[in-house]
């Protein structure tokens, strides 16, 4: 009998005992391709040479020093990599253990930096219906995903939530691609001038949609307004690259595709690729200086903060992603897995929309293709795929409630980085045959 406290409490999962490039190995042999990178963390596969080597020779030195007494080599060479990468004024990194103590931490600062600059007034966050930044209690909040808030409801703090960009569900029969992203870029303007421009303190958003609604991009034009708009009224832009970022769009930040940088940016998952948990808040210079002019004191922290041998561990990932110049094969990957996604499911009567960026995609499944009408929420379509694929060997990433947190069922996938054509083919076809078997017991009245 386990002891361990499982997320699923009436799912017994096999156990797994290696991990070869791609590949997860069970206890009885059986081989399951990462087709998701667990949730999109996994980007150079299961038995990178160099980052193993790199967490052994720093356990070999040194394997803790509090924060509050040392920094570190390691974290100080990674936060050197990646502000020498990052985009805009961003100049300092925050290091923390994961996605979600990255999104506490950056609205945190958010909150310190107005005090520090006299305008304590300055409180309110936005984001958008339909996103996930996390499991803290702030994080929480600040997501937009109605079904994981709805028990712990009572515990947050009040957080406003405009539309997300969400194309295939939300725009207009007659409204232009441009005309869409502005209207909904234009939500958040007239959200600050209901809460009073003087009382917004930042807007948070994902540059693509993760979990909540399946590597969804926004449509062109909709984050140049969003950064106009925060610019304009003094509010902070904040972007969450934790489940997009560090490469897996095909720019080591997934902002650069959308000709924007962010006042504070998050970053986990790919930034640690598995190997050890770590994650980062980064900022600008004018944030940083506001706390280190003021204050100098930020009045946050976790005792693993910085840790050496995980700093270590994202170093070696980051000079791998550089190095190894992979977002070239990002991209042709992502083009690949795309082509090969529209050619299985363009025509499929149950796929409503194949949509992604890089090797991020995601595919919508539907009880009507011209309606776009999802399943019903009782026919569990989402858990059902996930249960099937992984019967075939595959591990993806399906989730209920795309649409608004209770209806709408999509497949995300995520491969790692250095997954071959031959891999992602085996992949769709997993994939397909799951839907396939998912789809022929759900009755056709449905």
């Amino acid at each position: 009998m386990s002891h361990v406290f499982p997320r699923h409490c009436k799912s017994d999962f096999p156990t797994a005992v290696a991990g070869d490039g791609c590949y997860l190995v069970d206890a009885t042999g059986k081989r399951y391709f990462d087709g998701s990178g667990g949730a999109a963390v996994s980007c150079l596969g299961h038995s990178n040479a160099r980052v193993k080597q790199a967490i052994r020779d720093q356990l070999e030195v040194l394997e803790f020093a509090h924060t509050g007494f040392f920094t570190s080599q390691p974290a100080e060479a990674l936060a050197d990599l990646l502000i020498a990468n990052a985009p805009g004024q961003i100049d300092r990194a925050y290091f923390v253990s994961g996605g979600s103590e990255a999104v506490e931490a950056a609205i945190k600062l958010a909150r310190q930096y107005f005090v520090e600059q006299g305008q304590p007034q300055r409180r309110h966050l936005i984001s958008r219906r339909q996103s996930y930044h996390g499991n803290t209690l702030g994080a929480l909040a600040a997501g937009g995903n109605a079904w994981r808030q709805a028990q712990f409801s009572p515990l947050l703090i009040e957080v406003s939530h405009i539309a997300p960009c969400y194309e295939y569900a939300e725009r207009g029969e007659a409204e232009s691609l441009a005309d869409y992203g502005q209207r909904a870029a234009n939500e958040l303007e007239e959200e600050i001038m209901r809460l009073g421009p003087e009382n917004v303190m930042a807007f948070l958003a994902e540059p693509v949609v993760g979990a909540t609604l399946g590597a969804v991009p926004a449509v062109e034009g909709y984050f140049t307004r969003i950064r106009e708009i925060c610019d304009q009224y003094g509010v902070l832009l904040i972007l969450d690259e934790v489940m997009c970022g560090m490469g897996r769009t095909g720019h080591l930040f997934a902002c650069e595709a959308e000709g924007i940088s962010p006042d504070i940016l998050c970053i986990a998952k790919g930034l640690g690729a598995g190997y050890q948990p770590i994650g980062a808040m980064l900022c600008t210079s004018e944030i940083y200086d506001a706390i280190k002019n003021g204050s100098g004191f930020f009045q946050h922290g976790h005792t693993y903060v910085g840790h050496p041998v995980a700093a270590a561990a994202g170093l070696a990932v980051v000079s791998e992603l550089l190095e190894r110049d992979l977002m070239p094969q990002v991209k042709a990957r992502g083009a690949y897995l795309e082509a090969r996604l529209r050619d299985t499911f363009g025509q499929h009567p149950h796929i409503g929309d194949i949509r992604g960026r890089g090797l991020f995609w995601g595919v919508e499944i539907v009880a009507d293709r011209t309606s776009k009408r999802p399943f019903a929420q009782k026919h569990g379509i989402a858990g059902k795929v996930k249960k099937a694929a992984f019967a075939e060997g595959l591990v993806c990433y399906p989730m209920p409630g795309t649409r608004d947190g209770k209806i709408g069922d999509h497949v995300m996938l995520a491969p790692p980085f250095i997954s071959t054509e031959a891999d992602l083919d085996g992949a769709v076809v997993m994939l397909a045959r799951a839907i396939q078997t998912v789809l022929a017991a759900i009755p056709s009245e449905a």
